[in-house]
């Protein structure tokens, strides 16, 4: 076997890796930021004790995936210099800028709240310590932001002119940042990032009442769940057909090969019937029958 393809065999193994686990992270970051603002909003509103105790419990777990999320991230991006560096000495002039945005834009905004947010509640008043959550909130979503803008840029390039030694070169920002597919995949992983929290906290308020079925917090924590699974996973099917549909659009137009002689390729026409007969068969399965199913096991159980 060749040297070259092992060595590259193993540079996807290790980054794979790498990336698997932060990107599960960063989800449950996301998640759990936006999560805690709508906690303490509620405990600000309402003024009831159960919300500033989930606020409490959930804020330690968030602390430990934040601290762990920001380690692999920081493993990740050495690997873009030692594991493709032709890839990022082509592609530098775009990509660099884009995470260092990233890093200015989001994660100052973080960890300069992060503090006040972990132990200011105390120190500071109410509102200032809110406006903290809120501002690590935002910077998760502006992390993300970035963060897609720059695979979308990977996975569908605009904005750029090859020069002569082969390197990248940004011409238009605009087009760079919001390249085709960017609006597509930042609300797929924001909203994956919702649902998959959605999944965690309910799970933990399930496993909860089955112990306790007078525990206030969570009952409360497992019905904010299944609201938010509700709405967000209808949304996130459709944004995944739409991501698909976009790429699919885009391979399109760059090369067609059911049109090349002897092509084993089914024509796109019939791979669109079938993809819309498995996503109706899936919709009727999962959003119509099962999740009413789920809910009266639930709800039989609770009561």
């Amino acid at each position: 076997m060749d040297e070259t393809y092992i060595a590259n065999l193993v540079a996807r193994c290790q980054f794979g890796f790498t990336i698997g686990m932060h990107v599960v992270l960063a989800t449950f970051s996301i998640g759990l930021a936006n999560y805690l603002m709508v906690l303490e909003a509620l405990w600000l509103w309402k003024k009831e004790q159960a919300f500033i105790d989930l606020f409490n419990y959930w804020l330690k777990i968030f602390a430990l995936t934040f601290a762990v999320g920001v380690v692999s991230g920081v493993v990740m991006e050495y690997q873009f210099g030692t594991n493709w560096s032709a890839f990022a000495t082509k592609t530098g002039a775009i990509i660099g800028p884009l995470m260092m945005y990233e890093v200015v834009v989001a994660f100052f905004l973080e960890s300069g709240f992060i503090g006040v947010m972990l132990f200011g509640m105390k120190k500071v008043g109410k509102r200032l310590h809110f406006l903290a959550t809120v501002c690590v909130a935002l910077g998760s979503l502006f992390s993300a932001f970035w963060i897609l803008s720059a695979n979308s840029w990977m996975q569908t390039p605009a904005g750029y002119e090859l020069a002569e030694n082969g390197r990248f070169v940004p011409v238009d920002w605009w087009a760079i940042i919001f390249n085709p597919s960017f609006p597509y995949r930042l609300a797929h992983m924001t909203l994956a990032a919702f649902l998959v929290t959605a999944f965690l906290v309910g799970g933990v308020g399930a496993w909860h009442l089955l112990r306790d079925r007078t525990n206030a917090p969570a009952r409360i924590m497992f019905s904010m769940a299944l609201w938010m699974a509700a709405l967000v996973a209808p949304l996130q099917m459709s944004s995944g057909t739409s991501t698909a549909r976009i790429r699919w659009s885009i391979n399109r137009k760059s090369s067609r090969p059911w049109k090349a002689p002897g092509s084993l390729v089914r024509p796109v026409r019939d791979s669109r019937w079938c993809f819309s007969r498995c996503q109706m068969w899936l919709i009727r399965r999962i959003i119509w029958k099962s999740p009413f199913r789920a809910w009266r096991r639930c709800t039989s159980a609770i009561t």
